[in-house]
C-alpha cells in the first residue's frame, strides 16, 4: 500500500532545496513567505489558511489561522507549528523584517502583502519573487510522488480507453457528458479536482466538446477550446450541443490521485470512422509526440526540443498546429504533478536542461476547420532513455 503523505525527511529535504536555491540566488535574504496553499501543503503535508516561513538562518515554521485543529494532525512538522489570528502573532516569533522577501508574486495579491507588510515592515523591504524557484523545486519529483503520478496514469487510461467508450449517446448534450464523466472518475478514484497554477484559472473536468466546439475560442490557455455554459461560466459544456452521429469528441481532461495529477487527452469520432484528413493529422500528431518523449533525456533544453519539433513541420500542417487560427498557443508539453499547468514547459525561451524524474505532458494538436481538433497527449517522466510514459500512450481516434 502506498504512503498517503510522504515522510518527515522528504518534507525537510524539500525545505533544504528551497533553503539552498534562494542561498544561491541571492546571499541576502531574509525571509520567504510561502502564502499559496498548494506550496504551503508541499512544505508542510496540510492545505490551511496560514503562512510558511523559511529565515535566512535556516529556521522555518508553519503559522495557522484555520484550521489550527486539523493541521496538529496532518502536518509533518509539528514541532514548527503555531496557530496565527494575524501576522503580528507570527512576528512575535519569526522577528521582524527589514531586508529582503521572497514571495509568490504570482498568487500573492497585493491586499495580503499589505497586511503582512503592517507587521513585518515589508515598506522598507526589498521584496522578490520567489515563484520561478518554488517551479523548479518542485519540477523534479521524488519516488513518492512519481508512485501517486503513476497510479494517476494508470486509472486515467482506464478511464478514456473503456470508460468513455461506454457512456457515448447520440442526443447527449456536453454538459451530461461533463455530469457522467465526472461521477465515473470520481468512482474510478479521482481525488475530485484539477488544479493549475495560473492565477484565476477554473475548469470542471478539463476542455471538452463535440464537433467544432472543441475549436471555439477561449481564454484558457491551451490548443483545445470550449463554449461552455454562457460568458460568465465558459466551462463545463454546452447544453444544446447535442452529440449526433459524425461527431468528433475531443476531452482534454487532469486526472488525479492523493494530490498528483497527470494529463491527457483522446479524441473520440462518433457513429462512424474519421474522414481520411483528419486520421492523417491525428497520425501525424501521434509521431510528434513519439519523436518528441524520444528526446526527454536529463540535459536537453525544452527550447531546442520545441525548435528542433517544430522546425520540420510544414507551413499547412503548422496553419492549425496547436489551435486554430489566432488562438494557437506557442508551447508543446507542459510539466505536470501537483498541479496540471507546472514547470518546465516545451516551448521557447526556457533555456535549462530537463533533469532526471522530472514530469511532463506532450500535447501536439492540429485544428480542422469546420471539424474541430485532433491529437494526443500524454505525460511522461525525464528518464536517461528517453521520456516514459504513465498514461497509456499515443493512440489513435477511438471510433464509438
Amino acid at each position: 500500500m502506498m504512503l498517503t503523505q510522504p515522510s518527515k525527511q522528504e518534507i525537510l529535504d524539500r525545505i533544504g532545496k528551497l533553503y539552498n536555491a534562494v542561498s544561491k540566488q541571492d546571499s541576502n535574504w531574509d525571509f520567504v513567505f510561502i502564502t499559496d496553499k498548494i506550496n504551503q501543503y508541499y512544505f508542510t503535508g496540510t492545505i490551511q489558511d496560514g503562512l510558511f516561513v523559511l529565515k535566512n538562518d535556516g529556521s522555518y515554521y508553519y503559522f495557522v489561522r484555520k484550521s489550527f485543529e486539523r493541521a496538529k494532525s496532518e502536518c509533518i512538522i509539528k514541532e514548527n507549528l503555531y496557530p496565527m489570528i494575524s501576522y503580528r502573532d507570527a512576528v512575535n516569533i519569526t522577528g521582524k523584517n527589514t531586508g529582503k522577501i521572497y514571495i509568490e508574486k504570482e498568487n500573492t495579491t497585493y491586499a495580503m502583502t499589505e497586511r503582512m507588510g503592517k507587521y513585518y515592515d515589508a515598506e522598507n523591504s526589498n521584496i522578490a519573487s520567489a515563484d520561478i524557484i518554488m517551479k523548479k523545486i518542485r519540477a523534479v519529483k521524488s519516488p513518492y510522488e512519481l508512485s501517486w503520478m503513476e497510479e494517476s496514469g494508470r486509472q486515467h487510461k482506464i478511464l478514456f480507453e473503456e470508460i468513455v467508450p461506454s457512456i457515448l449517446f447520440e442526443g447527449m448534450s456536453e454538459t451530461e457528458l461533463t455530469a457522467e464523466l465526472y461521477k465515473r472518475m470520481v468512482n474510478l478514484g479521482y481525488h475530485g479536482v484539477t488544479r493549475f497554477g495560473m492565477f484565476q484559472s477554473e475548469t470542471v473536468v478539463g476542455q471538452l466538446g463535440f464537433g467544432e466546439n472543441s475549436i471555439y475560442p477561449a481564454s484558457f490557455d491551451g490548443p483545445g477550446g470550449m463554449k461552455g455554459m454562457c460568458p460568465a461560466v465558459p466551462i463545463i459544456g454546452d447544453k444544446n450541443r447535442l452529440l449526433k452521429k459524425g461527431d468528433l469528441v475531443f476531452i482534454d481532461a487532469g486526472y488525479g490521485i492523493n494530490g498528483y495529477q497527470s494529463d491527457r487527452t483522446q479524441v473520440y469520432m462518433f457513429g462512424q470512422n474519421p474522414p481520411d484528413y483528419a486520421e492523417n493529422m491525428h497520425k501525424k500528431c501521434m509521431e510528434i509526440q513519439k519523436e518528441t518523449a524520444a528526446l526527454f533525456i536529463p540535459g536537453n533544453i525544452p527550447s531546442e526540443i520545441y525548435h528542433t519539433i517544430t522546425s520540420k513541420l510544414d507551413a499547412d500542417f503548422l496553419s492549425g498546429f496547436m489551435g486554430a487560427g489566432n488562438e494557437r498557443v506557442k508551447f508543446l508539453g507542459h510539466g505536470v504533478g501537483l498541479q496540471v499547468d507546472e514547470y518546465p514547459v516545451i516551448a521557447n525561451r526556457f533555456d535549462e536542461p530537463l533533469i532526471e524524474n522530472m514530469t511532463i505532458a506532450i500535447e501536439p494538436k492540429r485544428s480542422i476547420e469546420n471539424f474541430g481538433i485532433v491529437g494526443v497527449e500524454d505525460t511522461y517522466v525525464v528518464t536517461k532513455d528517453g521520456g516514459r510514459c504513465i498514461t497509456g500512450g499515443e493512440k489513435e481516434i477511438i471510433v464509438v
